[in-house]
């Protein structure tokens, strides 16, 4: 018998992977690594792509609000944004309704690399690579529906 039939036959509380935490964590491991996979040209890989994807499709105000938004401790954020504007990727501007704050606006080089970036995760993000991630290895257990994951995603912000 596979290990995966060996897990069905367990009770479902007794199954590897039965902890909520546990489960989530894995699957986002493994998502981790397509995504790295594709991102790996831009500096700080899947960080690096957040901070930009935010830049470039929210009107996040200031660097202060984009540290909030993406949950990164402002120290990290702030090396993360040197490295995407020596890239040039991004630049900092000052905020004209507030000379303390800096705004970090993309470049039309960071706009293009994010293009190509999500390009790039959609091709890796084929049906099949999906299904290999998120499909039970118990017949028993069901999958995540689209719907589930953005309610997931939004209730954690």
């Amino acid at each position: 018998m596979s290990a995966a039939g060996d897990q069905c036959d367990l009770p479902a509380d007794r199954r590897r992977g039965s902890n909520f935490g546990w489960s989530l964590g894995m699957v986002l491991r493994r998502w981790q690594e397509y995504a790295e996979e594709a991102l790996k040209d831009l500096p700080h890989g899947s960080r690096g792509y957040h901070i930009l994807a935010v830049v470039v499709h929210e009107a996040v105000p200031t660097q202060g609000a984009l540290a909030a938004r993406l949950v990164i401790d402002r120290s990290v954020l702030t090396y993360v944004i040197d490295d995407l504007e020596n890239a040039g990727l991004i630049e900092r501007q000052l905020d004209p309704r507030d000379r303390r704050a800096r705004r970090i606006v993309a470049t039309e080089r960071g706009r293009r690399a994010l293009a190509d970036a999500e390009r790039r995760g959609d091709q890796r993000a084929t049906p099949g690579r999906r299904g290999r991630l998120l499909t039970p290895t118990c017949p028993l257990e069901g999958s995540l529906s689209s719907r589930a994951r953005r309610s997931v995603a939004r209730c954690g912000r």
